[in-house]
């Protein structure tokens, strides 16, 4: 009996969001499965329930995720692929409502921020909710004139919102980094483009371990794009890094730099190697 996961992908919020937004516009093929937390992202994958998950990594104005470090070495799942979603923050309303009729802008505290410009010139006041995409549903319930709500233009579609501002964030570079699972790897071949590979480490507890961990990378001219530290079961001392590096695992400088911080390292986890997405060569 084949056990072939069903054509799903999972993401973490509601019906709506940018991670939504995110899974139909580099998998327009898929159904998209909304989840209260990551780890039911993560989880629908590993029981079969979704073939891919979409979880977010990084915001290039809020900065990292980090549930998602945490979670991810766990998960049981590989990294095959990398999307860059820009985040379009929209201004929506009940239709019937315009921009004199509103006086309160909810959504999540990170989009609030992001749209500052707007919310001055528009006089509104802020109000604090969970999520972007549950704010559209619960302004479109409400019927609500004097109400508006932040989120992205697939949201206003599925909640049948009018659209009263576009395009209102304050920094249009606003690009959140999500990073594709699946249950088993997909291993780009070494020399068909540029290649991303993502692991996780610790370092042994000695004096400069982490300085001659990474030399190997320096002197093998290997490229790391990321590398985050964070603690470990909220022990100060324990210290887990999270690194993404240009190359592929079989060519020779990065297998050389692994080799070397393998010796440094207490533990070392690859959690996926993949295509590097081309918008890492546009994106200024």
């Amino acid at each position: 009996m084949s056990t072939k996961p069903p054509p799903v992908i999972a993401f973490q919020g509601q019906l709506g969001a940018y991670s939504d937004l995110a899974c139909r516009n580099a998998y327009p093929s898929l159904k998209t499965l909304a989840c209260a937390t990551f780890e039911d992202a993560m989880t629908a994958v590993r029981q079969g329930k979704a073939r891919l998950a979409m979880i977010p990594i990084e915001n290039s104005t809020a900065g990292r995720v980090a549930d998602a470090h945490h979670l991810m070495p766990h998960a049981g799942l590989h990294i095959i692929g990398e999307v860059f979603q820009p985040v379009r923050h929209q201004l929506l309303a009940v239709k019937g409502a315009t921009l004199k009729t509103i006086r309160t802008i909810q959504s999540h505290v990170q989009a609030l921020d992001q749209c500052r410009h707007a919310t001055r010139k528009y006089g509104l006041r802020r109000v604090v909710a969970g999520d972007t995409a549950g704010s559209a549903a619960e302004i479109a319930k409400s019927g609500d004139v004097t109400r508006a709500a932040i989120a992205s233009s697939l949201a206003g579609e599925i909640y049948g919102l009018a659209t009263l501002a576009r395009d209102i964030e304050d920094n249009h570079h606003n690009t959140t980094r999500m990073l594709v699972l699946a249950r088993q790897p997909k291993l780009p071949r070494r020399g068909a483009g540029k290649t991303i590979t993502t692991f996780v480490f610790q370092v042994r507890n000695v004096p400069a371990a982490l300085y001659k961990a990474m030399g190997g990378f320096a002197t093998n001219g290997v490229n790391m794009t990321k590398l985050e530290s964070y603690m470990l079961g909220g022990a100060f001392t324990a210290t887990q890094f999270y690194a993404d590096v240009e190359g592929h695992p079989e060519d020779r400088n990065l297998k050389l730099a692994l080799e070397e911080l393998r010796f440094f390292a207490k533990e070392l986890k690859i959690l996926g190697v993949y295509p590097a997405n081309p918008y890492r060569d546009t994106a200024g």
